[in-house]
């Protein structure tokens, strides 16, 4: 079966391996439509901490069952559609002693730090599948990377009754603007330097958008908040500047997420995090409740699906596709590949 490897910073190879084998409890997929998530392209970019070479990447998945073995429940079926959590869990470090198995110490993430879904075939035990009756194979590839947006609303503890700015209109940040916005009935307030992207933020659920290249950010959120700043600020662009904008706008007893890594270190006007009393909280992953969240969202046609998706292109083209995005990141929201 053919294969994508990332072979290091900046280059890529098509392979081919050896079909799979399944053990009782495991299900074989045949993979049909991928996505690319930022962390591949920043894998592909050298930028990766958690990613050795060379790396199969992929675990947006949209899939069919194409093997079940002994011991899988009925209810899966051979020709089913699924989509899969991509996520490890040791069930033995304080995250999982905890109940908090998306941030597992010991995770494995396909495509990160082990081989990912960008082949012809996988195997996965059986509970990581999630079946998504009357989602097409195209909203089924973008649950996994909606649920990490859902996710970080989820740790913000956001209400109706919250003022909510989430920066970066990437996918990520998409996803929550819309658990914000169209899930949870909160005023958004999505934040980027593309025009284009807060074009797709308005329809995913934002209440008010700001180029932050052309705009006053300070300026503006004051004027939407009464002066008060936002009660959740969602960082999801992993920039410094984004980073310490989230501690300084949000509103006096705020809660602060942070979704992205910072691709360098970040200094801190510390006073604010004790004369704020803020929340400051990481999000990590997602789970099966955000998965199925973001299922409910999909099947009611509210996401803007088609507008997230920026390109759609064959197996063959992937890798010249991850490499037009390393080349203009600003341009590309969610490339899809077809299997």
């Amino acid at each position: 079966m053919k294969t994508l490897l990332i072979d290091a910073p900046g280059k890529f190879s098509f392979g081919e391996k050896p079909i799979p084998g399944v053990s009782p409890g495991e299900v074989l997929l045949r993979i049909r439509r991928l996505g690319f998530c930022g962390s591949d392209l920043s894998t592909f970019r050298g930028g990766n901490p958690l990613v050795s070479y060379p790396r199969i990447p992929g675990h947006e998945i949209a899939a069919t069952i194409e093997v079940v073995s002994e011991g899988v429940p009925a209810s899966f079926k051979i020709g089913q559609a699924v989509t899969v959590m991509p996520y490890t869990t040791c069930g033995k470090c304080s995250s999982c002693r905890q109940k908090r198995h998306n941030a597992c110490r010991h995770n494995q993430t396909l495509g990160v730090q082990q081989d990912g879904a960008f082949t012809d075939f996988i195997v996965t035990p059986w509970e990581k599948l999630v079946p998504a009756e009357g989602l097409d194979l195209q909203k089924l590839a973008l649950v996994e990377p909606l649920a990490v947006g859902f996710h970080a609303v989820t740790r913000g503890r956001v209400t109706a009754s919250d003022v909510v700015v989430v920066f970066g209109c990437g996918m990520i940040g998409l996803g929550a603007i819309a658990a914000a916005g169209l899930h949870r009935k909160a005023v958004v307030v999505a934040v980027d330097i593309e025009d284009t992207k807060l074009a797709v933020a308005r329809k995913a659920g934002a209440t008010h958008v700001i180029n932050s290249r052309t705009e006053n950010l300070h300026e503006r959120l004051r004027s939407l908040t009464d002066g008060h700043g936002p009660d959740v600020a969602i960082e999801a662009v992993g920039n410094p500047a984004t980073f310490t904008a989230a501690v300084d706008e949000v509103g006096f007893a705020g809660r602060v997420v942070y979704i992205g890594y910072a691709k360098a270190p970040v200094s801190y006007e510390t006073k604010f995090f004790v004369m704020k009393e803020l929340d400051i909280l990481g999000s990590r992953n997602s789970t099966p409740e955000d998965f199925r969240d973001v299922i409910a969202m999909l099947s009611s046609g509210r996401y803007p699906v088609a507008d997230t998706i920026t390109r759609t292109v064959p197996f063959a083209d992937a890798g010249d596709a991850l490499a037009a995005w390393s080349a203009n990141p600003g341009e590309i929201t969610k490339i899809h590949v077809e299997l």
